[in-house]
């Protein structure tokens, strides 16, 4: 236990996102101090620089109930849960008012962005006296640098502002540091602000994820009212089950759907499909970029022309932050630890996860947790939903309320995608994959199998193996 002077300090909230702003509308609940750094110069700075897109997860999903019961106690206007809100409105019409709360707003800083956590008085090494031992966070701010001390950390930090690179073996292509001025990295705004940049040109996306589905289908809609725009899209593999999704199947209806659109759009020829293509250079050639791709059966494949590039290909984690505290990550997600089993992208294609909460979040660092997109590192299909629960568990243990604490409850939209089967394919391919399988069976994992007269099965796998 720590002593009660720590005890009495704050609890240090890392990022004020909708997961770190929920994790401080919990702490409120349950008479804690929240102390809030955010990077940014607003709250749901990441949000916002991604501010025109979408969401496929309506507002039921994307309010938390702590945050909500706060809000109405203070005459805002919810909005109806059925709607789908964009990023923007995320951050104008929930994030925003949370923030002007003054049980929040008094704890929070802007444009603080923390650059490491440690204990006091206690490096990495030393084990004696740790864990009574206050958090020491430093923080660059607009007066310079600053520390502040805290009984615990959440870290709500996320992996949006650390976009992985073009280059397929995880660091930079040769070449993209060069051309980094014709490369947007994420969910640029191809119909607004950027629309200059790409209307005409020769647009490259690189990625398997929605975010690479949702720049596509913004590049299709720009091609159309600009001819002279054409698409190129490259993927590393050759798999597209977890981009096209589990169309109808899909528990989310806007996610179902912009598979389906992305298939129709590829199947139509709107696109240059570029299949196992691991880009290893990036040239300059005439004025346009040349990406050059990992030989294959010793032809060395290449793109010529290229106009501008979209990488959307994934972010990952700031573990620098950690490196004085004692915390397990999995060695190849950069997940928390105990949560790899559950969400590896190698094993599972179905995008929701089983319950978890502060035990599984849990590092050999008492007091310290990283939650919401961080807590998953590398790997994909996060949902608001899952962070908000995650922050209640914690919450609740650090009061010492464990009964509340452990009874974690997860309730998430099947993806309507288990294995490789797509919900719409047509009977002749669910046939040819063995079974098929109808989709409350795929939505509770159950893993096509022959059966040992020859006919198809279908086998449960174990909980942790769950969606393999």
């Amino acid at each position: 236990m720590k002593n009660e002077n720590v005890q009495n300090l704050p609890v240090a909230v890392l990022g004020a996102g909708p997961v770190g702003l929920a994790a401080a509308a919990h702490l409120i609940e349950r008479g804690l101090t929240p102390l809030i750094f955010e990077a940014g110069a607003e709250v749901g700075a990441n949000l916002a620089t991604y501010r025109h897109v979408r969401l496929f997860s309506p507002w039921q999903y994307n309010v938390d109930k702590a945050a909500r019961r706060l809000l109405l106690n203070h005459a805002w206007t919810e909005p109806a849960g059925e709607d789908l809100p964009s990023a923007g409105e995320v951050v104008d019409r929930y994030l925003s008012p949370l923030a002007s709360i003054p049980a929040i707003a008094s704890h929070l800083l802007l444009e603080h962005r923390v650059t490491a956590i440690t204990r006091r008085g206690v490096d990495k090494v030393k084990t004696k006296g740790r864990e009574n031992a206050p958090f020491l966070i430093r923080v660059d701010t607009p007066a310079g640098p600053r520390q502040f001390v805290a009984s615990s950390v959440i870290d709500a930090t996320g992996t949006w502002s650390h976009q992985n690179p073009l280059g397929a073996d995880g660091i930079p292509a040769l070449g993209e540091t060069e051309l980094a001025a014709r490369i947007d990295y994420g969910m640029p705004d191809v119909l607004g602000s950027g629309r200059e940049r790409y209307a005409g040109k020769k647009v490259m996306v690189v990625g398997a994820g929605h975010s690479a589905a949702g720049s596509l289908l913004a590049l299709a809609q720009l091609a159309q009212e600009h001819p002279g725009t054409s698409i190129v899209w490259a993927t590393r593999g050759s798999r597209l089950t977890r981009v096209f999704g589990g169309g109808e199947a899909d528990g989310l209806k806007a996610r179902g759907q912009l598979g389906m659109r992305l298939k129709a759009l590829r199947d139509s020829g709107g696109l240059e499909m570029r299949q196992n293509f691991r880009i290893e250079q990036l040239t300059e050639v005439g004025g346009k970029i040349r990406v050059i791709g990992e030989a294959v059966d010793g032809e060395v494949p290449t793109l010529d022309n290229i106009d501008r590039i979209i990488c959307a290909a994934g972010a990952r984690p700031d573990l620098e932050l950690t490196r004085e505290l004692r915390v397990r990550h999995d060695p190849w997600l950069e997940s928390t630890d105990a949560l790899a089993p559950l969400i590896d992208p190698n094993e599972h294609s179905c995008g929701t996860v089983r319950p978890h909460g502060h035990r599984e979040l849990a590092h050999p660092e008492s007091g310290y947790y990283a939650v919401g997109a961080k807590s998953y590192g590398r790997a994909p299909n996060f949902l608001l939903a899952t962070g908000y629960e995650q922050v209640r568990s914690i919450v609740a243990a650090l009061v010492g309320d464990m009964a509340a604490a452990d009874d974690v409850q997860l309730d998430l939209p099947e993806t309507g995608v288990c294995n490789t089967r797509l919900a719409y394919e047509s009977p002749e391919d669910r046939a040819s994959s063995c079974c098929n399988v109808p989709a409350a069976v795929a939505a509770s994992c159950c893993v096509p199998a022959p059966s040992p007269d020859g006919t198809c099965g279908c086998s449960k796998p174990a909980a942790a193996s769950c969606c393999a």
